[in-house]
């Protein structure tokens, strides 16, 4: 399951009222792609359900998740912070061993137990 805050909702909320398209069926999409120094990186964007999405609700809100990045980000709490670095999504995985030092990329233990989670 992938929730997301009160705060995080009312921003995805905000962004997609503010497009000048039909947004009925979008949502926030939550991926995992490699890259970055630690193995793994987020992958962010506002989209609509595709075949094999898991979909889960919150507030209103859709949040999709790809089937092979599901395992990664399984239990995941999704927010929106502002700080005195800038504002944006951040995503808090409990399957995360370790990060890099800015933050943008990450790894997990081994798929084997990242599955079983």
């Amino acid at each position: 399951m992938i929730t997301i805050t009160d705060k995080g909702a009312e921003k995805v909320h905000e962004f997609l009222n503010a497009q000048e398209t039909d947004t009925s069926g979008a949502g926030l999409r939550v991926g995992v792609k490699g890259g970055g120094c630690s193995g793994f990186q987020y992958n962010l964007a506002f989209d609509e359900k595709r075949d094999g999405d898991e979909v889960f609700e919150y507030a209103g809100l859709k949040v999709f998740v790809d089937q092979p990045s599901l395992p990664y980000v399984r239990g995941s709490v999704i927010d929106y912070v502002e700080s005195l670095q800038g504002a944006g999504f951040e995503v808090n995985n409990p399957n995360v061993v370790a990060a890099c030092g800015c933050g943008s990329s990450f790894r997990v233990a081994d798929e084997e137990e990242v599955s079983a989670v």
